[in-house]
């Protein structure tokens, strides 16, 4: 099916590409000469499926998500090549995860790009996760320009190293809950339990839930959260800073 992009859109296409600031001298030339196959891949990478049913990023997004392990991958071979195959994968899952996505959607601006129907534009819950998804379409796009992972590493390998660092240096942050299972197994004690209270009716809120973490019937600690899921996993960090700081983690 043959697409008509309008002049305006190619603008801010191409521009919101060269903000990308990706160092590699094959893409800036395809960027330069406006090719319309990369120009295609890269409008269907920021439509939306409410916008058009056919034309739209879901394909990409499937792809990008195959792209996006492959790359993450050879970050880690290359920057860790003696971490164990366990370690790997944790680590992996951290860079490659749906919140991380979407705070690299944040930061390169991506919402702005994303065209969308009335019915998408108006759904505020859905807003996080239209961006995760347009921006793994958007890596799906990078790699069919060149059917390559160079360029996907090129722009991605520097953000991975800093995200890397931060958590192998504080990896129970980003995995409390089996932390805390873990070090109930060895201390010998039950799994935790985890009780959860609905304090607000309103979506987004950071205090919707509030969360109280039992271990052996004790209460250890209670967080707040929008989702079970936050409001759990913070319960479980508060927990294992307490451990930390008595010397017992």
């Amino acid at each position: 099916m043959k697409i008509i992009i309008q002049e305006k859109r190619i603008i801010q296409i191409i521009s919101f590409l060269n903000s990308l600031e990706i160092k590699s001298t094959r893409f800036s030339e395809m960027i330069q000469t406006q090719n319309i196959s990369m120009i295609h891949n890269f409008h269907q990478a920021l439509t939306h499926s409410s916008n058009d049913k056919i034309i739209n990023y879901e394909k990409l997004e499937f792809f990008g998500d195959a792209v996006l392990r492959l790359a993450a991958s050879d970050f880690i071979e290359k920057k860790y090549p003696h971490m164990n195959v366990g370690e790997r994968s944790e680590l992996r899952a951290q860079i490659v995860s749906d919140e991380w996505l979407t705070k690299l959607g944040e930061k390169i601006g991506i919402e702005k790009l994303i065209i969308r129907g009335p019915k998408a534009l108006g759904d505020k819950n859905s807003k996080k996760t239209i961006i995760g998804e347009a921006t793994e379409a958007l890596i799906g796009a990078l790699y069919k320009c060149f059917n390559s992972i160079q360029e996907v590493n090129l722009w991605l390998d520097n953000i991975w190293e800093e995200d890397a660092e931060i958590f192998l240096k504080a990896p129970y942050k980003f995995k409390s809950k089996t932390v805390i299972q873990e070090w109930c197994q060895s201390e010998g004690y039950g799994l935790p339990v985890y009780k959860i209270t609905e304090v607000s009716t309103e979506n987004g809120d950071p205090k919707r839930f509030s969360c109280d973490m039992y271990i052996e019937g004790s209460k250890e600690s209670s967080a707040y959260g929008k989702s079970h899921k936050q409001a759990e996993t913070s319960a479980a960090r508060i927990f294992i800073e307490k451990l930390i700081t008595i010397g017992k983690i």
